[in-house]
């Protein structure tokens, strides 16, 4: 107990809020190596200043703190690269964020926008098989690749090919503040039937809004353009959606270069109660 010191000791020394050691505390980060069972004092060792520190520092550089235990359990050359991978992957972020501001300049201050050409079609009633889970936007690209992955091993073993593209349905908003309901689905005109997370139903046909997009464009949260335009042509046309928004996806992603069309961004739409009502075909946002 003689080494020990208290949280605003501790705080002194960091520049830590007590707010933020209780907080670090209470996510297993830097649990105090004494709480005085009468009054709930806080006391820590000589050792856990280094710790609190190190805390700092990651969180001054925007580590979030679920990530954070693992890089303090490393040594040397280990959290040096788990640091900088850290970094890469900020950076990454922050240059497919900025594909997304000319957009948002333009929303907010009212111009027209050309990016994207929205377009009609209609699509039949198609069997699926599907695979659905809650995932946050940092979660979303390993489900997509892993449900694909799913839903082909299930197909093949069925001795079922694909009728059509995968497609993704988001049944909610997707973000990093929130998880939503995604659902993978893989067309097929052959007979299959469900197993394990594995579903079959039909998806009903229906006339969708879309717009097409190159692999550039297709990155999160740059996508998150096309599906703004897309309801706000919707919106436009006072045209209703009659199903939740999706991603269809092209076979050659892998292969396509920054122009080529990966995926397209459609809404399904109620249709026009008379046909003199009907939207352009094609036309820019």
């Amino acid at each position: 107990m003689d080494e020990l010191i208290g949280i605003g000791d501790l705080a002194a020394r960091t520049g830590l809020s007590h707010k933020a050691l209780r907080l670090y505390g209470a996510r297993g980060l830097l649990v105090p190596a004494h709480v005085d069972p009468r009054g709930g004092a806080r006391y820590y060792g000589p050792e856990q200043v280094e710790r609190a520190r190190r805390i700092a520092l990651l969180r001054g550089i925007g580590m979030p703190l679920s990530e954070i235990g693992a890089v303090l359990a490393l040594d040397g050359a280990e959290a040096d690269e788990a640091v900088s991978a850290y970094w890469r992957r900020v950076e990454a972020e922050h240059s497919a964020r900025s594909a997304l501001v000319p957009y948002v300049r333009r929303v907010l201050s009212g111009q027209e926008d050309d990016t994207h050409v929205v377009r009609q079609r209609d699509v039949p009633e198609q069997k699926v098989a599907h695979v659905q889970r809650h995932v946050s936007a940092d979660e979303l690209p390993a489900f997509l690749r892993e449900a694909t992955e799913e839903l082909f091993t299930h197909l093949t073993a069925a001795g079922a090919r694909l009728s059509g593209p995968v497609f993704a349905i988001y049944h909610g908003t997707v973000s990093e503040d929130s998880p939503a309901l995604v659902e993978v689905c893989a067309p097929t005109g052959d007979a299959v039937t469900p197993a394990g997370r594995v579903g079959v139903r039909f998806e009903p046909g229906h006339r969708e809004a879309y717009v097409e997009l190159t692999r550039s464009q297709a990155g999160y949260p740059a996508v998150v353009s096309a599906f703004d335009t897309v309801a706000a042509w919707l919106a436009r046309h006072d045209l209703r959606p009659s199903a939740s928004a999706r991603e269809i996806y092209y076979p050659d992603w892998a292969d396509a270069a920054a122009t080529g069309r990966v995926v397209d961004v459609a809404w399904p739409f109620h249709r026009p109660a008379t046909r003199h009502e009907d939207p352009p075909r094609a036309e820019r946002a």
